[in-house]
């Protein structure tokens, strides 16, 4: 039998031993039951209230029309005035006679003093009735004088009207235990009826939640959350999945710090989190392996794979990892292979040179010989000359020599401006503006090259901000079309047959200026002319 996820765990990892607990079924019923139980307390209560309110209310009227056939009695209403407590038979018999007829419990005839003349209760005979009625005087009135009884007294009158007494009959409630010995086989009926529907609803709703849990219970479930929270959060690349909608479903703390994203960004819709057209097109296109995007300061590398259940797209997941010190590595290691490129060129030159030299020598051709060595030295010190005069900034200076090399070598013309001027800059300036001439020009030795005069022009200007580079070539220009694209990663106008492939070094440039506070733009004039512009710092202006 295959484990269940949550039985599949490193034997190295901590886990936490939990006691064992109720199943989901078991869980279910307890809460069904205890759900029946309180409906059926609840409603067995009110409607026991109920019930000995209306048998209240019902044997008070019974009372009280018992206490109005007594006082409407005739024999009453004659013998009362002039009858002795205890004296008067035919009193007690009618008195009598109205409590059985009705039902009742007690029966009395008083007079207006309450002075009890007859009365089912022997004792009470010739005793003074207190007044226990809602209230005191002539008049008819019902209500409970006891906890389990009732009572109803009406006004005795003459032939005249005159008030000779009241006639008093008393009714007992059935009580408590009596009232639930009736109603109990019905709340028993009722009980176990919803009791039955509470088992039977609570086992298949357990079984259908099962079913869409996988078997899992709540425990395993609240379980695999937890390590997959845990897991979520404790790796250091980013992850990041997205619905078809668009709206983010999960997101760790990698990759919203990675991205700067919100801490309320779960829910949200990606156009409402970043406003970067590339990053949200890498995001929701189609999978992307190794995908190098500048997000703010940070170059990162994402991989996006689609989501699929039960063959169908239900939305992505992208990882993603932090290359910025990786790529200012490999920035360094690109501008130490190119300077071994540009050693390697000039060596190439100045072999062809001293093999110049020595066939001139071997033809005895001294005076040549000469004119050849002073005509090189004097192209040399002409260079740098005018790199040393123009830019103070030795790294700079240094590189723009060996580009000047490079392009000789490849036949073309590398030219700065006459305008050109840069001073000493601080180091951190310094490798930024070697990433960006380097990339630059590069792409112009690759823009000129087949064209009849290949010619590179470099201008470079400094003010109390910012340090601003333009390199224009006369090859094809770009196309306005791509003028954008061309500075996303990975987007190349040319073919390469390398591993990693093209398109990374304007994106560079692109991501040193705006980490700068500056830009990179390109428009077309007889050729691409690129203008990149790198603020300084605030120690820098100071400096």
């Amino acid at each position: 039998m295959a484990p269940r996820p949550s039985d599949r765990v490193n034997a190295d990892e901590e886990v936490e031993v939990r006691p064992s607990r109720m199943t989901l079924a078991g869980q279910f019923l307890v809460l069904q039951l205890l759900i029946v139980l309180l409906v059926v307390a609840t409603v067995g209560g009110l409607s026991f209230a109920q019930t000995g309110r209306q048998l209240e209310r019902a044997e008070t009227r019974r009372a009280l029309s018992a206490a109005e056939n007594l006082a409407g009695n005739p024999t009453v209403r004659a013998l009362l005035p002039t009858a002795l407590p205890g004296g008067s038979s035919p009193l007690a018999a009618v008195g009598e006679t109205v409590r059985s007829v009705s039902g009742s419990t007690t029966v009395a005839l008083l007079r207006p003093d309450r002075t009890v003349l007859a009365s089912s209760v022997p004792d009470q005979v010739g005793a003074t009735l207190r007044h226990d009625g809602p209230r005191a005087g002539i008049g008819s009135w019902t209500g409970a004088v006891a906890a389990n009884a009732v009572a109803a007294e009406v006004p005795v009158l003459d032939e005249s009207g005159r008030h000779v007494g009241t006639a008093r009959v008393g009714r007992e409630l059935p009580s408590v235990a009596d009232r639930l010995a009736v109603a109990g086989p019905d709340l028993l009926a009722y009980g176990g009826l919803a009791t039955t529907i509470g088992v039977l609803g609570s086992t298949m709703l357990s079984r259908r939640i099962k079913r869409q849990t996988l078997g899992l219970e709540p425990t395993e479930i609240a379980g695999l959350v937890e390590h997959r929270e845990a897991l979520l959060h404790g790796i250091k690349e980013g992850v990041l999945a997205l619905d078809t909608a668009g709206r983010v479903t999960l997101l760790n703390d990698s990759a919203r710090l990675l991205l700067a994203l919100p801490p309320d960004a779960v829910g949200r819709p990606l156009e409402e989190l970043t406003q970067d057209a590339e990053l949200r097109e890498v995001l929701t296109a189609a999978a992307t392996p190794d995908r190098l995007v500048a997000v703010g300061t940070r170059l990162l590398v994402l991989n996006r794979m689609p989501v699929r259940s039960h063959g169908a797209v239900i939305g992505s997941v992208t990882t993603m990892r932090d290359q910025t010190e990786l790529q200012a590595m490999e920035r360094a290691l690109d501008t130490s292979r190119r300077t071994t490129g540009t050693l390697r060129a000039q060596t190439h030159e100045f072999s062809n040179q001293l093999h110049t030299i020595s066939g001139l020598l071997q033809l005895e051709q001294y005076d040549e010989a000469v004119r050849f060595v002073e005509g090189v030295s004097h192209h040399r010190e002409n260079v740098y000359a005018q790199v040393t005069e123009r830019v103070a900034d030795p790294p700079l200076a240094a590189l723009l020599i060996a580009k000047d090399s490079l392009a000789a070598e490849r036949g073309s013309r590398l030219v700065l401006a006459v305008e050109s001027q840069v001073s000493r800059v601080d180091e951190p300036l310094s490798r930024d503006l070697i990433t960006v001439v380097g990339n630059l020009v590069d792409n112009a030795l690759d823009a000129v090259a087949g064209t009849p005069e290949p010619r590179i022009e470099i201008a470079l200007s400094e003010d109390a901000e910012a340090v601003t580079v333009r390199v224009s070539d006369c090859g094809a220009g770009v196309d306005v079309a791509d003028a954008e694209r061309l500075f996303r990663s990975g987007f190349s106008t040319k073919d390469s047959d390398e591993p990693a492939g093209r398109g990374y070094g304007l994106a560079l440039v692109r991501l040193v200026c705006r980490r700068r506070g500056g830009d990179v733009t390109v428009h077309n004039d007889g050729g691409a002319v690129f203008t990149a512009r790198l603020r300084k710092t605030a120690a820098e202006v100071a400096a």
